[in-house]
C-alpha cells in the first residue's frame, strides 16, 4: 500500500481530530505507514463509537445532563419516535417510544456520570475521549454512555431493518441515577403508571460484565436499606457515673447484637444479607464528659429473604431490647427485585451466545440500579453492559470492539423479541 500524501493525511488528520475529538494514537500511524500489515482502526467509521464520542465530550456529572438526552433525542425523533422531556427538579429525564401496542420493549440508562475526581491523576481530560491502543477513555464511557450509545445504534439498525415490528419500543434515560435517584426513573415510571403506560420486557445498559463483553448479566439486585440511628444518654462529669447515662456504652452491646446477627443464608439467587456501620460519632467536648447522645447510620444489602418492613421491625425490637432512648429515621433506597426467568431472559442469553459464543452467569451482585423502580410495575427487567472493571475509576474506559459488539447484542435481542411476532 502506498503512503498517502502528507498535505492530504494532514487533512484527514485535521477533520477526524475536530469531529471526533481523538487522538491521532492510531490513525496517523495508518496514513503514513506504508505496511500492509497495519490496518487502520475500525473505529473511526462506526456509528456506535461516533456517538459515544459526543456523549463522552459531554460533561454530564450528575444530575447535570449536559445535552446528551437532546443529542440521543435527536436520532431517535429520526427514526419515528416521540419523544418526551420530563423535569422534575434539577433532573432532565427523556421518555423515547416507537408504536402504541403491546409488547413494550424498554431500553433504559443514565446520562449522569460520577465526578472524575483528581484531572491531574488522568492520563487524558476526563470529558476529552481519547482513543489509546483498543480502549476509548473518559468518564463515562463504561458507566454507561457506552451502554447508551450502543443502544440507540441498535434501535435504529432494528428498525431499518423491521419498520414494521409488532409491539413498541421505548427509551427511558434520566440524568440522576449516580445521585439521589429521587427525581429521576423513579419519578417517570410513577407518571407512566398514572397513564396506564406498562413496561414489559427492559434491559438497562449497567456494565454487567466481568472480564469479557457478556460474561455475566444482572437478573435482580438486593434491595438497600439505611438506618440513621441517635442514642440519647445525659452528658454529665466522668468521675460520677451514678450522675450519667453514657449513650456509647448504652449502644455498645445493641451493636455488637447487630453485627453477630446471623440475618439469613441467602437463597439460590441472592447472597447472604450483610449489616455494615458506615458513621459512628459522639463526644463531650471534652475528657473529662461524657457525651449526651451518639449517632450511627448503617445499611442493609438485603435479599428476598426479606423487605425493608420486617428488616426494620427486627431491628427495633433489638434496640428496644437493650433499653435504649433512641430516634431511629430509616430511607429505602430501594427493595430487592429478580427476574427468574422469561422471555426476555430467553432472549438476552440467546443473543448474547449468538454473538459472544457462551451463555453468561446470572448475577445479582453489585449496589442498587434503576431496575429497583421499573421492576416492581410487573416489567422483566436484565442488565446487560459492557466491562465494569474501570468504572468510577481514574482513566475509564471500554474496549471499542465491546461497543460494537454490544449494538450487535442489543439488536439481536430487538430481533428475537419482536421482529419475529410479525415478520
Amino acid at each position: 500500500m502506498a503512503s498517502l500524501p502528507h498535505s492530504l493525511a494532514t487533512e484527514c488528520y485535521q477533520f477526524v481530530a475536530v469531529t471526533y475529538s481523538l487522538q491521532p494514537i492510531v490513525f496517523i500511524d495508518y496514513l503514513f505507514n506504508s505496511d500492509e500489515s497495519v490496518q487502520p482502526t475500525p473505529t473511526i467509521a462506526d456509528p456506535s463509537v461516533r456517538l459515544l464520542v459526543e456523549l463522552l465530550r459531554r460533561p454530564s456529572v450528575t444530575p447535570d445532563d449536559a445535552g446528551c438526552q437532546a443529542l440521543i433525542a435527536a436520532r431517535l425523533k429520526a427514526c419515528g419516535f416521540i419523544c418526551e422531556v420530563m423535569r422534575f427538579g434539577a433532573v432532565t429525564n427523556l421518555w423515547a417510544r416507537r408504536g402504541t401496542g403491546a409488547p413494550l420493549f424498554c431500553f433504559a440508562g443514565h446520562t449522569d456520570v460520577v465526578p472524575p475526581g483528581e484531572r491531574e491523576r488522568w492520563t487524558s481530560g476526563p470529558f476529552e475521549p481519547e482513543l489509546r491502543g483498543d480502549n476509548l477513555y473518559g468518564r463515562g464511557a463504561a458507566d454507561m454512555k457506552s451502554g447508551l450509545a450502543a443502544m440507540v445504534v441498535a434501535a435504529e439498525r432494528f428498525i431499518e431493518a423491521h419498520p414494521e415490528f409488532a409491539g413498541s419500543l421505548a427509551f427511558l434515560l434520566t440524568s440522576d441515577e449516580e445521585g439521589d435517584a429521587l427525581d429521576g426513573t423513579r419519578k417517570v415510571v410513577e407518571t407512566l403508571s398514572e397513564r396506564g403506560e406498562r413496561i414489559d420486557w427492559c434491559v438497562i445498559g449497567e456494565p454487567s460484565s466481568e472480564r469479557r463483553l457478556g460474561d455475566t448479566i444482572r437478573i435482580g439486585r438486593r434491595g438497600s436499606l439505611s438506618g440513621r440511628l441517635t442514642v440519647h444518654g445525659i452528658q454529665g462529669h466522668v468521675a460520677y457515673p451514678g450522675n450519667i447515662d453514657n449513650p456509647i456504652h448504652r449502644f455498645a452491646p445493641a451493636l455488637a447484637e447487630l453485627q453477630q446477627t446471623h440475618w439469613d443464608d441467602g437463597n439460590e439467587h441472592f447472597p447472604p444479607t450483610g449489616f455494615q456501620v458506615v458513621h459512628l460519632s459522639s463526644g463531650g467536648g471534652a475528657l473529662n464528659v461524657t457525651p449526651p447522645n451518639l449517632t450511627a447510620h448503617f445499611n442493609f444489602r438485603y435479599s428476598t429473604e426479606w423487605n425493608h418492613a420486617s428488616l426494620s421491625e427486627s431491628v427495633g425490637q433489638t434496640l428496644e431490647k437493650h433499653g435504649l432512648d433512641y430516634e431511629l429515621e430509616w430511607q429505602l433506597q430501594g427493595e430487592p427485585f429478580l427476574t427468574r426467568g422469561g422471555p426476555l431472559v430467553d432472549a438476552v442469553v440467546q443473543a448474547i451466545i449468538d454473538i459472544c459464543g457462551a451463555p453468561p452467569a446470572r448475577s445479582t451482585a453489585g449496589g442498587t440500579s434503576d431496575g429497583r423502580y421499573i421492576a416492581p410495575a410487573g416489567a422483566e427487567v436484565i442488565e446487560l453492559g459492557p466491562v465494569n472493571a474501570s468504572i468510577h475509576k481514574v482513566d475509564e474506559h471500554v474496549r471499542v470492539a465491546d461497543v460494537q459488539r454490544l449494538v450487535d447484542i442489543y439488536a439481536r435481542i430487538l430481533e428475537l423479541l419482536l421482529a419475529a411476532k410479525r415478520d
